[in-house]
């Protein structure tokens, strides 16, 4: 039995196994062990539809090939024609199998809290940051997912210094955690009489909801100030000292959120951010001590790194990570990332594979 095959059949053992603990009344009376039962058969039972559908190819392929050695050349002749197109469903079966055997992101079913700075190109820049807000809001409408605005920074025109929103729904880390990083547009802004095309940046950041259990924030490692909010160009949003600024002494980390009326919100929203904030830092460590064995075209979403390059004149954008440039800029900006996003998993879970072989 080559490993692959060892695999798949320890896995269905582990299934069967869970299957019969599930219906044990001692297990369903423990809360804590029947929810991880639940969740681990939950995973595997994409595996196991798909594994039974293996046994049943293999069965059909032993059959065709030992009807190829028949003595009855007719039922040999139908045989022999029919095995190419049964090796083709193999092959396409375990490479789809393979894919569901690759280890996962352990937070690819979080929410996520992503933030977009404007970077060089200033008013420009801030505008771009708005715009790819609104490109990310519009996937997460597609996708059935919520999106929360936990703090903004305003510009006049209608751009964004700085905008923190989480977006919450089933896969949202998953399909989103390649997003992080440097956004590069090339256009003509409004404002430019010549003509001239004017380059801007943005980085995004894309960090997985921290839960408690995730990071312990002791409360003598925060510093709390409170303050007066003000918006746009100095506009006052209320006149109580509402909006919080958080630091967090050990690392100096400071989260603001100044959006919503009540102090205890923006408290609750800063401390959110900050604990995701915590949690990313401490990704990003672990996969740097994997680096050697990890280290993919796809990256880790560093913000210094130019991803993904927006040309409007051109009609087209580019990920830089794999090397795909689409034609269609109107629509990906119109929320339509699939395509992007897609290429970008795919190209995560062969490296994966790649690795876990």
């Amino acid at each position: 039995m080559d490993p692959f095959e060892k695999r798949l059949h320890s896995l269905k053992e582990e299934f069967e196994n869970i299957e019969a603990k599930l219906g044990d009344s001692s297990v369903m009376n423990d809360r804590e062990q029947m929810t991880a039962l639940s969740r681990r058969h939950s995973e595997l039972t994409p595996v196991m539809a798909e594994y039974r559908r293996w046994v049943k190819l293999q069965n059909e392929k032993a059959e065709l090939e030992s009807a190829v050695e028949s003595d009855d050349a007719e039922l040999a002749e139908m045989a022999e024609m029919e095995l190419p197109d049964l090796k083709e469903n193999e092959a396409e079966l375990r490479r789809s199998l393979e894919l569901l055997l690759t280890p996962k992101d352990p937070f690819a079913d979080r929410n996520v809290i992503m933030e977009i700075r404007a970077g060089t190109g200033g008013e420009e820049a801030a505008l771009f940051a708005g715009d790819l807000f609104r490109m990310y809001n519009r996937y997460a409408e597609t996708k059935g997912w919520k999106t929360e605005i936990m703090s903004s920074n305003a510009t006049g025109l209608g751009g964004y210094k700085e905008i923190i929103f989480m977006i919450s729904g089933r896969d949202v880390f998953f399909r989103l955690q390649f997003e992080g990083g440097g956004h590069r547009v090339q256009r003509v802004p409004e404002t430019e009489a010549s003509g001239r095309i004017h380059t801007s940046a943005a980085t995004v950041a894309v960090l997985p909801e921290a839960e408690e259990v995730d990071v312990e924030i002791k409360p003598e490692e925060l510093r709390i100030d409170v303050f007066r909010s003000s918006g746009p160009g100095g506009q006052s949003v209320n006149t109580t000292d509402s909006a919080v600024r958080i630091t967090h002494l050990p690392t100096g980390l400071v989260v603001s959120c100044q959006d919503e009326k009540s102090q205890h919100k923006n408290r609750a929203r800063a401390l959110k951010v900050l604990r995701s904030r915590l949690l990313e830092i401490e990704r990003a460590r672990q996969q740097e001590e994997q680096a050697a064995q990890r280290r993919s075209m796809v990256g880790s979403g560093d913000r210094s790194g130019r991803i993904r390059t927006y040309n409007f004149p051109q009609n087209r954008v580019t990920d830089h990570r794999i090397n795909l440039t689409l034609h269609r800029l109107e629509a990906i900006m119109e929320g339509e990332l699939d395509e992007l996003i897609d290429a970008l998993i795919q190209e995560d879970q062969m490296i994966r594979m790649q690795n876990a072989g």
